[in-house]
């Protein structure tokens, strides 16, 4: 059929469309009436002519999808100048050409070697050109045609956006989709899916089909009342659930789905309907029981009510189905639980006097065991601080007593929680709090409620108010305290002031003579007794102290001090404050004196504290000697520096700390001077060195003397091995010496 189709198309194409010029030549004639452009002519010709073109085509046809063993033939070239003896050859060019299509050089045939689509591409266009063999040269001008793809029925119809989704309510009318079934119930089922074929060709024989499918779900539609499961809904609850709590869930079944399924649950007036409540949770959909008052088994053990269940969003096309809503019963039943004490108020007041004995009762609390095994009760105080110290409870009868003293100035009132236990079970305990009001006693008298400062000019006149006073009264009295205000006794009978009491718990102080004077007397002490008018009445005497002072016409006071005084006299401020310096100058020239005669008898007679050689210190008492350590102050002689390095006292004989002087034998070339300076540095840091109270002086005459040194120090021998027999050649002055010190009267142990 394909082969035939294919023939019938190029019948088509060759004769009646006109494209192609017979095989038989022409001579200079034409086939198309459009004039051409000059074509050059081989050399052969003796003339230039206009020729037109001898080759005309518009457009070749060309099947799909081509499945033949050979190529598809296209069509066929031919020019008027070919004159069938293969000086013409045929070229094609454009889109396609070597690729898609083909054309024999020397009979023009075009062919198609590979087959084609026309929905990837519906035509080609190309150009074809004669060509002399010989000379290379093109015998036309180049023209251009078109193949076209001509469309076969190889494709099938397609749904470009399958599978669809599409969603229709249920029970819904005629529509768009029609449903082969009436009424259908989403409840039933919700998913259908429904094969939608496509024919192309209008559905003839021979046509293609596509095919695609729908899935359709039906929406709900609020067409199902809620029910309940079951009539009677049972619950068990303890009695010592709290309120507000939830203590049970029913729930009752609505087939549809969404806001259409919402259900609101109601507690239907009733037996015990006032102690419970009852919400809708959201996403459950269940009727969630809440209490609102508390259970008491001992009171009730069951209740009894209704609940309603109902649609919130209604659908009036589905109002003839029925009321959409339902009911049912809930019981509950209240366990007894073992439950602590309850006391018989929340809170307890008392009250009681201040310095009421110890041990007084002054109430009592009571609480009880409500379960039905009742059990004994026991009190003790909640001890959180030590003023639950100040009362006491009675473990069984539950009463309290005064542990101390009390004193409402300090305290006036009480707070603290007494705890009641279950005997039969400790760890059940209830709490109650306790107030207790301290009542006051008169015990404080009045007394002046702050200190006055009062004063009365020196031309005062008789009557006079010169201060209002005020009193204050430690106690509280219930009614108010009312104050009475009057002189002492011993100062009623003095002619100088008087107190005037207003009855409104203030009093006036005002004079009874003309005139005061500061000279004769500067201040007034005025005892005034001031009562209250509770019971035991208390009383205080309290002292005003009144100053005279210096006013002018008007009553303005100018002056109340000390300065005033002397200015009768004529001393100004300026010259009391002048006296006042010259005082303070001359206690300070005093004080100076004083410290300088102090100084001078401190000061050393030494002139150089440098060389100790030059230091010569007289003493008008006999001392007694080397070992007398009370007979002068030797702190001149003292080195601070080796004081402040070694810390060690010098002024009197260490007991332990020695330190072993090593004395390097004296050679007979060594200089005196330096042998003396080395002693004087050893004894300088050795605390064991004297001098205690004494003065060691070391002195140096020098080289040339007649009795060479006197110094002892570090001699190399004995005083038994001196021979002193030289002294009595110096002369009467050293006689005593000499006998002192002769060999034969001379023993070191007879010295003392």
């Amino acid at each position: 059929m394909l082969t035939r189709n294919c023939l019938s198309l190029l019948l088509w194409v060759l004769f009646d469309g006109g494209l192609l010029t017979p095989l038989h030549t022409q001579p200079q004639e034409i086939l198309e009436a459009q004039p051409r452009e000059n074509v050059p002519v081989p050399e052969r010709r003796s003339s230039v002519q206009r020729v037109k073109r001898g080759w005309v085509w518009n457009q070749f046809f060309v099947l799909e999808e081509y499945m033949g063993s050979e190529p598809q033939y296209v069509g066929k070239l031919h020019s008027d100048l070919d004159k069938g003896v293969g000086t013409v050859k045929y070229t094609l060019s454009g889109d396609g050409a070597g690729t898609v299509f083909t054309i024999d050089e020397t009979t023009g045939d075009i062919h198609a070697i590979r087959s084609l689509d026309r929905e990837e591409k519906p035509f080609y266009t190309l150009r074809a050109q004669a060509v002399d063999v010989d000379t290379k040269k093109p015998l036309e001008p180049e023209s251009e045609f078109i193949i076209k793809v001509q469309d076969i029925n190889d494709n099938e119809p397609k749904f470009l956006d399958g599978p669809y989704v599409a969603s229709v309510p249920e029970m819904s009318p005629v529509g768009v989709i029609r449903t082969a079934l009436p009424n259908m119930d989403r409840e039933v089922k919700e998913q259908y899916q429904v094969l939608i074929q496509a024919k192309d060709m209008g559905g003839q024989l021979g046509g293609l089909a596509g095919t695609t499918t729908v899935n359709i779900t039906l929406t709900d539609v609020n067409d199902n009342p809620p029910r309940f499961p079951k009539s009677i809904f049972h619950l068990k609850v303890p009695e010592t659930s709290h309120v507000g709590s939830a203590i049970g869930r029913i729930r009752a079944v609505d087939p549809d789905s969404g806001k259409n399924a919402e259900i609101e649950y109601n507690i239907v007036p009733g037996d015990g309907g006032n102690l419970f409540d009852i919400t809708t949770d959201e996403y459950t959909q269940e009727g969630v029981i809440k209490l609102k008052k508390p259970l008491d088994f001992e009171t009730k053990k069951a209740y009894t009510f209704k609940v309603e269940a109902s649609n919130l969003h209604l659908d009036h096309r589905f109002h003839s189905v029925g009321p959409f809503k339902d009911t049912a019963t809930v019981k509950i039943n209240v366990l007894d639980m073992d439950e602590p004490p309850v006391f018989s108020k929340p809170m307890y007041t008392m009250e009681v006097y201040e310095d009421t004995p110890v041990g007084t009762i002054i109430g009592a609390v009571t609480a009880q065991d409500l379960d039905a095994g009742s059990s004994s009760v026991r009190y003790f105080m909640d001890w959180k601080n030590d003023v639950d110290s100040y009362f006491t409870i009675d473990a069984t009868e539950g009463t309290i007593a005064t542990n101390e003293l009390l004193d409402r100035e300090s305290t006036a009132q009480y707070n603290f929680s007494i705890i009641a236990s279950k005997v039969s079970n400790p760890l059940l305990t209830s709490k109650v709090n306790v107030i207790i009001n301290v009542l006051d006693v008169n015990e404080f008298p009045p007394e002046i409620s702050v200190p006055y400062e009062t004063s009365v000019c020196e031309n005062a006149k008789p009557g006079q108010v010169i201060q209002t006073i005020t009193a204050a009264d430690k106690d509280l009295s219930p009614a108010g305290q009312r104050f009475s205000f009057k002189l002492s006794s011993e100062a009623s009978n003095k002619p100088n002031f008087t107190v005037h009491d207003y009855r409104n718990n203030t009093a006036g102080i005002e004079t009874r003579r003309n005139g005061y004077s500061r000279r004769q007397q500067e201040l007034y002490f005025l005892p005034v007794v001031i009562e209250d008018s509770s019971y035991p009445v208390q009383s205080s005497t309290n002292t005003l102290t009144i100053r005279v002072c210096r006013c002018d016409s008007d009553g303005t006071i100018q002056s109340c001090n000390v300065e005033a005084i002397f200015l009768p006299v004529g001393l100004s401020t300026g010259a009391l404050i002048a006296i006042l310096l010259c005082i303070v100058i001359l206690l300070v020239i005093v004080v100076l004196y004083v410290a300088l005669r102090r100084q001078k008898k401190k000061d050393t007679l030494m002139t150089s504290k440098e060389d100790i050689r030059d230091n010569v210190i007289h003493y008008d008492d006999e001392g007694g000697g080397e070992e007398d350590t009370q007979a002068f102050d030797i702190g001149a002689l003292r080195n601070p520096k080796v004081i402040e390095d070694n810390k060690i006292r010098r002024d009197i004989k260490p007991d332990t700390l020695r330190f072993t002087r090593h004395r390097p034998p004296a050679e007979d070339n060594t200089d005196i001077r330096d042998f003396i300076n080395q002693r004087l540095k050893e004894n300088d840091v050795d605390p064991s060195a004297p001098p205690y109270d004494s003065l060691a002086t070391y002195a140096y005459e020098g080289n040339g003397s007649v009795a060479e040194s006197l110094s002892s120090i570090d001699s190399l021998t004995t005083e038994a091995d001196q021979d002193y027999d030289y002294l009595s050649d110096w002369g009467p002055r050293f006689k005593i010496l000499a006998d002192m010190f002769g060999e034969e009267s001379y023993s070191p142990d007879k010295v003392t």
